[in-house]
């Protein structure tokens, strides 16, 4: 029973470890680019839509209106980002990128390749971790 605490024994130990240790790795690559990687996070997302709403950014990224709003208020600060209130419901506010916001996905297109030689593992494995990941994340929120 005592083994079952041991956190050797625990899977949750080495996500978690995981993740600090590959956040702490994109930390140098984003500094170049005055970037947290919560910031990086959403401006990905962006890259790819173009234009979200803030529950729409929250629940691709599982982040609540709370950690969102104060994120996105300095993207739009660093002219990175643009927030209006949406025409057919005030309640809704948009995100769309600026002309600086557009241009920084050039500079970090370099990113992902630079974090992956770090890695070291094949695209094969990657996609067996993410499938893994994947299988469990959707297993826990149902």
């Amino acid at each position: 029973m005592e083994d079952l605490l041991k956190i050797s024994n625990q899977l949750c130990f080495p996500i978690y470890a995981l993740s600090k240790e590959i956040t702490n790795q994109y930390r140098p690559l984003l500094e170049k680019l005055d970037l947290t990687y919560p910031q990086y996070l959403v401006l990905m997302v962006l890259w790819e839509h173009q234009k979200l709403n803030v529950c729409e950014i929250g629940k691709i990224l599982r982040l609540d209106s709370g950690t969102l709003t104060p994120l996105l208020k300095r993207l739009e600060a660093k002219q990175i980002v643009k927030r209006e209130r949406s025409k057919q419901d005030e309640r809704i506010v948009d995100v769309s990128l600026t002309e600086k916001g557009i241009a920084l996905e050039e500079d970090a297109v370099c990113i992902p390749v630079q974090l992956m030689e770090k890695v070291q593992l094949s695209p094969e494995e990657i996609l067996q971790f993410k499938t893994i990941i994947n299988k469990i994340f959707n297993t826990i929120e149902k």
